[in-house]
C-alpha cells in the first residue's frame, strides 16, 4: 500500500504529514497573494478560503508541509492524492512554497523527494493544473512531465493533465 503521509528528508526540506497546529505558520506563507496569481482559487491568500483549503488539506490524508530544515520554519505544502494501485498512478498536486523558495534548489528537492517516494509504488504521476497557472505547467515540464490531455476538477473546470514516468524523469531538475 502506497504512504500518502510519509516522512521524507534531503539536505534542504523535510516533509511531513500536515497537522491541525500547522495552520498559523502555513498561513503566513499562503497570505502572499502573488503565490495564488495565476491559480484558479486567487483568493487562497485570503483567511476565510485558506481555512477551507487547509481543512481539506487535512481531510484528504494525503499532505505534507515543507520545512526548511535550517530553520526550521514551514515554507509551503504538497499532497498526494487520487492513489491508484490497479492503475499504478498517483497524484502529486496542491503545492505551493514561499517565493523565495520558487525555482530553485528547494523546490527541486521537494519535488524529487516526492517523486523518489511515489515510484516507489507506481508507474505514473499525473499533475492537473489550471490551465493559465504557466508557472507550474513550466515547474512539470521541467521534470520531464509531458501534456496527457484536459479534465475536468470538482467544480467543473478545465484543467490540464500532465503525466511522468520514471523513465522521463529529468534528474537534472
Amino acid at each position: 500500500m502506497f504512504d500518502r503521509q510519509p516522512f521524507l528528508q534531503g539536505e534542504l526540506l523535510e516533509l511531513r504529514p500536515l497537522r491541525p497546529d500547522d495552520f498559523e505558520a502555513l498561513f503566513r506563507v499562503a497570505s502572499d497573494p502573488l503565490i495564488w496569481e495565476q491559480h484558479p482559487e486567487h483568493d487562497r491568500y485570503q483567511e476565510p478560503t485558506f481555512r477551507g483549503f487547509f481543512a481539506e488539506a487535512l481531510a484528504s490524508g494525503g499532505a505534507l508541509v515543507a520545512v526548511d530544515r535550517a530553520t526550521g520554519h514551514i515554507i509551503g505544502s504538497s499532497r498526494y492524492h487520487g492513489y491508484d494501485e490497479e492503475r499504478s498512478v498517483v497524484e502529486i498536486g496542491w503545492t505551493f512554497l514561499a517565493r523565495p523558495y520558487w525555482g530553485g534548489r528547494y523546490n527541486g528537492e521537494m519535488k524529487r523527494l516526492m517523486l523518489e517516494h511515489a515510484f516507489k509504488s507506481v508507474e505514473r504521476v499525473i499533475f492537473i493544473i489550471g490551465p493559465d497557472n504557466r508557472r507550474s505547467r513550466r515547474d512539470v515540464e521541467k521534470i520531464g512531465a509531458v501534456l496527457a490531455g484536459t479534465t475536468t476538477d470538482a467544480r467543473g473546470r478545465e484543467r490540464v493533465m500532465y503525466e511522468l514516468t520514471p523513465n522521463k524523469l529529468n534528474p537534472s531538475s
